[in-house]
């Protein structure tokens, strides 16, 4: 994949918090205020989270529910040095959030609901947002109280090593992802499926299913918009259908050695996230993601 330097250079929507250290405790945090992509190094997925605390606060998305996370033994380097590591995942990110955000403001040019420019917080291990404390362990996430999406650029090392899922595109997947959260805040889907959620109770976990394969199709979205500009290269397709399919609930859910349970499930199985992000990918068009039918 190849990305405009100029995109991976244009820091006016980022936002680097990478020396902050916030020493406020990650567990401030209400879990379920917020559907994040959250996936740790530890194979272990949070169960579903109390009514209550899931509309106490606005609610954020993401890729995958939460997991635990652990950094094993080895050190990892601190400061000027910790950043420098991360150079090449930070111009990924910030190229394809910038990419994404132009094509999506192309998109809804015409539209009621105009586009608005998003923010991007890097942060390290734990970081504050509009919707709580949030910690490195729940992944890349989208806040619609203030917003802005979230990354703490360690999760693409996971999603290469830990879930055989490599590459540029597929980290730009992500960042996409989060970006479709966006578009769907902007067009009040996020907001309706919320109420929805609060109405009925029972309709909660196919509501927010609906909601991240809504986003994995607006990804693909992007993509198609990608690869009509020439920006992909051969096997990069390849490559964002693996990493969509790696982080499906069941995928995710076998690979911690629990029952795979469709009726829990948030984010998708792995083939209906495959399948609907190919499905924007072949489309370009946001009026065929409607995956509420």
């Amino acid at each position: 994949m190849r990305l405009d330097e100029k995109d991976e250079e244009d820091l006016s929507n980022v936002e680097d918090r990478r020396e902050v250290v916030d020493d406020r405790p990650a567990a401030s945090f209400t879990p379920g205020t917020k559907t994040t992509l959250g996936v740790g190094a530890t194979v272990a997925i949070v169960a579903i989270i109390v009514v209550v605390a899931l509309f106490s606060k606005p609610s954020p998305t993401g890729l995958v529910g939460p997991q635990k996370r652990t950094t094993g033994t080895t050190a990892r380097p601190q400061g000027a040095a910790r950043a420098a590591a991360e150079e090449g995942l930070k111009r990924t990110a910030v190229g394809s959030f910038n990419d994404a955000q132009r094509v999506f403001n192309g998109l809804l040019s015409h539209s009621p609901k105009r586009y608005r420019f998003a923010k991007l917080v890097l942060f390290w291990d734990k970081t504050t947002s509009g919707c709580g404390a949030a910690a490195s362990s729940m992944g890349p996430f989208y806040c619609a109280a203030d917003e802005k999406a979230y990354i703490d650029l360690g999760f693409y090392r996971d999603l290469s090593q830990r879930f055989g899922a490599p590459g540029k595109f597929a980290q730009a997947y992500v960042i996409a992802h989060e970006i479709g959260h966006h578009v769907q805040h902007l067009q009040g889907t996020m907001g309706k499926v919320r109420s929805l959620q609060a109405r009925d109770t029972s309709r909660k976990s196919a509501l927010s299913v609906g909601l991240e394969l809504q986003a994995d199709c607006y990804a693909g979205v992007w993509g198609h918009s990608a690869a009509r500009r020439n920006l992909l290269d051969a096997g990069d397709i390849e490559a964002g259908l693996n990493a969509a399919a790696q982080l499906g609930d069941d995928t995710l859910r076998r690979a911690a050695g629990r029952a795979v349970s469709p009726e829990t499930f948030s984010h998708g199985a792995a083939e209906d996230r495959e399948r609907w992000f190919r499905r924007g990918l072949e489309n370009g068009r946001l009026d065929a993601c409607d995956t509420f039918k």
